[in-house]
């Protein structure tokens, strides 16, 4: 919104600063950390009154991990609401309406929703189940349909503005690239095809940070690393100068998702200053599962899928270890962690909590820089 005071510049000279996207990245992400900074007192206070306590697995089920966990029973859940708020509102503020940050919204939205009905029915029941599996599926499968509604659709032309940025008259969202290798792989996929993608794409990467969030400040201090380096792929993806000397794919627009990535780096600080060790407020399904499908749908936009798997290295793991764990006590009847997800593997070893999360940014911040060294590395 704030983008169109650059045509004021001839009343008043600095405001043509406002039509670098740079510049609006910035100020998105200060934005945002402001809302969130002033905002979290008072959600805390609401949730609290709410009585949106934190649901935990029974204590036969996950043994001594109990009485480690013992005092966070009342802290509120929920808080995933600040970071969709500071990100909206500064995306709204900051960002060019095109069809990527349009795209980019709804499905933080989709999956907002789908997360907080989770959180709702954990903390009316009173119970860890929440909402069943096949509902959350449903939900992602919604947002995997509407996403590529709007990209391959009849609506990208109009929410575009103009068919130089329309995704619908053309067929770049049907490529693939994959990490390392410097040409496109292959130049057009089936619709099918493109469909599996986005929909492994954004239930992996919802599923995986909502398994990653287990300790204060770990889902979200690994999401700052990633949202940071997303913001610069963007950036270069819709930088014509920039892309041709990466050779990566050139889309013109999707230097606006920079200012998304930029404003979800700023509410995640503002919430990590709450959620630091001993957490006050926890994000729930509302803020995990929301978060990974924002990340998954600008890395399918920007064509860097599968460079995700690098950049949230820490996301694969704790992902992995669970898939790891089920599989070989169902073949085997053994476990290969002492429990899963991992980061309470390494609790349950003796490791305090802020050792295994700072530990765990520290691998996350080495993820990004690799994902980063890839756009270069071909």
């Amino acid at each position: 919104m704030l983008s169109y005071l650059q045509f004021g510049e001839d009343w008043f000279g600095p405001l043509r600063l406002f039509q670098f996207i740079s510049i609006r990245a910035i100020f998105g992400g200060i934005t945002a950390m402001a809302f969130g900074f002033l905002l979290g007192p008072k959600l805390i206070s609401a949730l609290r009154s709410f009585g949106a306590k934190q649901a935990f697995r029974d204590k036969e089920e996950v043994g001594e991990l109990a009485a480690l966990h013992e005092a966070k029973a009342k802290t509120p859940t929920m808080g995933g609401l600040l970071i969709f708020g500071s990100v909206l509102f500064s995306t709204i503020l900051w960002a060019e309406p095109n069809i990527y940050v349009i795209t980019a919204m709804v499905i933080y939205i989709i999956l907002t929703g789908v997360g907080f009905a989770d959180d709702y029915l954990k903390i009316s029941k009173k119970n860890s189940k929440g909402l069943a599996g096949r509902y959350k599926l449903v939900g992602q499968l919604l947002a995997t349909a509407i996403a590529l509604l709007l990209l391959l659709g009849p609506f990208s032309e109009v929410l575009s503005g103009t068919q130089e940025r329309s995704l619908g008259s053309s067929s770049k969202m049907l490529e693939l690239w994959v990490p390392f290798y410097k040409d496109m792989l292959i130049q057009s996929m089936p619709i099918i095809l493109v469909f599996l993608l986005f929909l492994v794409t954004l239930t992996g990467s919802s599923n995986a940070i909502n398994l990653t969030d287990g300790l204060d400040g770990l889902a979200i201090g690994c999401t700052v690393t990633v949202a940071l380096t997303y913001g610069i792929m963007s950036y270069a993806s819709g930088n014509f100068l920039i892309s041709e000397y990466l050779r990566i794919s050139w889309l013109p627009g999707t230097g606006e998702l920079a200012v998304v990535c930029s404003s979800l780096l700023g509410g995640s600080l503002a919430f990590l200053w709450y959620n630091a060790h001993p957490a006050e407020m926890f994000m729930g399904d509302t803020g995990s599962l929301a978060i990974g499908g924002l990340v998954g749908i600008i890395a399918l936009m920007i064509h860097q899928p599968f460079t995700l798997v690098i950049v949230g290295g820490i996301f694969v793991m704790e992902a992995g270890s669970v898939i790891l764990q089920v599989a070989s006590y169902k073949s085997r009847g053994k476990r290969i962690f002492l429990m899963s997800p991992i980061h309470h593997h390494f609790e349950l070893k003796g490791w305090k909590e802020t050792k295994v999360v700072i530990r765990f940014w520290i691998l996350s911040l080495i993820f990004a820089i690799i994902g980063l060294a890839t756009l270069k590395l071909r």
